[in-house]
Formats: C-alpha cells, structure tokens, sequence
C-alpha cells in the first residue's frame, strides 16, 4: 500500500489544484477591454445586452443582472412582496444568502430537510412545514442538479406560494428539457468566479412576470423610478410644457432599494463567457463521467444521486464518505488529499448551524439527515481548465486515501 504525503509518502502531483477556478481567456479580456474604452463602463448597454442572451439561453421573458447571486435573491424576495411576519421555506444544506435573502425582508426562514441520496430539499417535507405565515419556497439546485421542481411546483400552486429557485450553481441544467430559468416563479443565477460562467462577480434574476420583473428592476438601483408619471404636476404648480420638459432629468423613489446594479465591465465579461457556456458544460459533464465511472465502486465513498428528471451542468461534486468503511473522519481524509495536491472543499455547513442562526433559536437536529450528510462530504475539484492528467490524479488521489483508510 502506497504511503500518503501526509505522512511522508510521494504526493500524486507536485502543483496543487482546487475545487474550482475561473476561465478566462484572451476573448474575455478583449471584451472588458473594449468597455474600458468606451464612454459606459457602468449603467450603459451591455447590462441589456447581457439581459437579453440571458432570456434567450434560457426561454425567461425577463432577466435583470445584478452585481452578485446574493442580490439576486434578495431582489427576488422584495418582488415577490415578501416581508414582515412572512416565512419562507428552504433547504439548510446550501450557502447561507439562501437562508439570509429572508432575513434581509424582515420575514423568517424555515428550514425543510433534504433528500439523503440527491440532498436536495425534500418536496414531502416542504408541505409538511407549510403554514398560515409562509410565502414562499426557496429551492437551491444543489451541486447544479436541479431539484423536483414539478413537485414544488405545484406544492406552490396549491398553496399558493411563490416558488423561487435558487439555480446559483445551475445555470445550464434542465429538469425534463427544459431550461432552469424558465420553470420557477423567479430565478436566481450567481456569476462569482468558481461558477460555470462568471462577470467576476454578478447574479440575475429571470422571470416571466412583467410585475416581478419591473420590482426587481428598481429594487437593483435604488427604488428610483424613471417614468415621470405625474411627478412634475406633485411637485409644482407650474405644468407647462416647458416645466415637464424640465422635468425629464427628475426621478422618484418609489420605494427602499439598493445599488446592487451590474458594472458594464462585467456584463461584458459575462458576454464572452456565455459564448462558451457549452462547452464549458460539455467538459464538466465529461469530468462527472470520469468520476462516476471511478468511484462507482468504491466502498468508501457515495456518490450523489442525479434523478431521472435532471440534466445537470454539475457546479460542484461531491464525495461522501461512508464512515463505517474508514477508519478515519473528514478532517483527517480532508488534510491527506491536501497534502496529495488535490485542495478539496466543503459544501456547505447547515445554515441554521451557524452562530447567528443559534442565537435566533434554530436547533441543532433539527434536520438530521443535512447535518448528517453534511459532515461526511467533500467537494473534489470540477471546472473545464481541469487537464486529462488533472482529472486522472483526482482519482488516484481519492482512491489512494480511501483505500488507506478502508477497514
């Protein structure tokens, strides 16, 4: 048996590598480059640019880009009217803003525990944790497999609820053929560096409700609304002609909203990305392939289910270690894979785990199975600049530990 690094051995490769990176090539630095010379370097036309190869990528009727995936969801939550008094349903096992874009609306997460084999929301528990408060369901396509999105579909519809997916890690996936983007009430998509493709950072919200649509649209800049509509005739006497001419250059605030607009710098950079959006796609799927194929049999390691219903531009892969056939935890495999040169992560600590969430009142165990699978996963490095060779000392590296370890 071969000797890991972590305890003096040869490590499979003598650079490090990391769960993710981002791509970018000559195309992509051309493109900000141009903007950097034009006269718009924010507020100006790629923003709508990016907008519309967003709707056409993915059949939404909207689109509205905004400066991270966090924003998206906290503009989702306002357009949806979310606020106080409201609760809000959604899985624990995700990044936390799935949790926070409630709090930031004076309403109250609540968390339905997740699906053992997928560790996606479980639909049954969703129903299950419905009341008179809730308003909404925020569904995350963990790993970039899209959840059941039929089922909580109409779990909303009957309930009337605003279903929300939080697709941060899916842009490109489908559920049944069809486009994540294009399915839920409001979708969230994150553009941060480690994603499929990124604007450095950025997210967007699509939807097919011309209201949801228009509220997301000034909650990015502000609340301030640009259609005059009557303003010059609330503030002054004089309405001439002459005045509302005027008047052009004067906005309202109609409501509390944020600078959370998008640079034109980087919807550019967003731009050339979705250029390769494909085959950045392709290549994760044929990195997936490799993996599943050598893994499958592996007794110390599960692999997560991908239902019948998804097909997944796959953000992340994950590992879970069977506990019963090692002989040691997470943290020791974790620091020997680090110690092979394969920089792993963790995706992600329950939300209502974190100190904040404790000190409102969320209990540990109160969703077993998200904190169960939670402490037996890992995040093993998945982006297209992955070579054969990086993708082949992956594996030798995961099966060099877990056979280590095995009992």
């Amino acid at each position: 048996m071969q000797q890991l690094a972590i305890d003096g051995g040869t490590p499979v490769r003598s650079e490090q590598i990391f769960y993710g990176r981002q791509w970018i090539d000559e195309e992509d630095i051309a493109a900000v480059a141009e903007v950097m010379r034009s006269d718009f370097i924010t507020c100006g036309p790629k923003v709508a640019e990016a907008e519309q190869v967003l709707c056409a990528y993915t059949g939404a009727k909207h689109a509205v880009v905004v400066n991270s995936g966090t924003a998206a969801l906290h503009a989702a939550v306002f357009a949806a009217g979310i606020g106080e008094g409201d609760e809000v349903i959604t899985t624990p096992l995700t990044f936390m803003a799935s949790a926070n874009c409630a709090l930031y609306a004076g309403a109250k997460p609540v968390f339905a525990d997740i699906d053992p084999e997928t560790y996606q929301i479980d639909p049954a528990l969703i129903e299950a944790r419905i009341t008179k408060k809730t308003k909404a369901v925020v569904a995350v396509d963990y790993a970039g497999e899209v959840v059941d999105a039929a089922r909580i579909r109409d779990i909303c519809d009957r309930h009337h609820l605003v279903f929300i997916e939080d697709a941060a890690h899916a842009i490109g996936s489908k559920h049944n053929g069809r486009p994540t983007g294009s399915y839920a009430d409001l979708t969230c998509f994150s553009f941060h560096p480690v994603k499929t493709v990124t604007s450095g950072e950025g997210g967007a919200v699509l939807t097919n409700d011309d209201a949801y649509a228009k509220r997301a649209l000034l909650f990015r800049s502000h609340g301030i609304e640009r259609d005059m509509g009557g303003i010059a005739e609330r503030l002054y006497d004089d309405t001439t002609e002459v005045t509302k001419e005027r008047m052009h250059y004067v906005t309202d605030q109609v409501f509390l909203g944020y600078n959370y607009r998008m640079p034109d710098i980087n919807a550019a950079l967003l731009l050339s990305q979705m250029k390769k959006l494909e085959r950045f796609i392709a290549r994760r799927k044929e990195i997936v392939e490799r993996y599943d194929e050598a893994f499958k049999d592996l007794p110390q390691i599960a692999l997560q289910k991908s239902p019948a219903y998804s097909d997944a531009a796959r953000h992340l892969y994950t590992i879970r270690l069977v506990p019963e056939k090692l002989s040691c935890g997470r943290a020791k495999f974790f620091a020997a894979m680090e110690a092979e040169n394969v920089v792993c992560q963790v995706h992600y600590m329950p939300t209502h785990l974190f100190s904040h969430y404790q000190a409102m009142g969320y209990q540990k165990g109160s969703c077993p199975v998200a904190e169960r699978t939670y402490a037996q996963l890992m995040s093993v490095p998945l982006y297209p600049m992955l070579t054969e060779d990086d993708v082949s000392d992956v594996i030798r590296a995961v099966r060099k530990v877990a056979s280590f370890y095995a009992v």
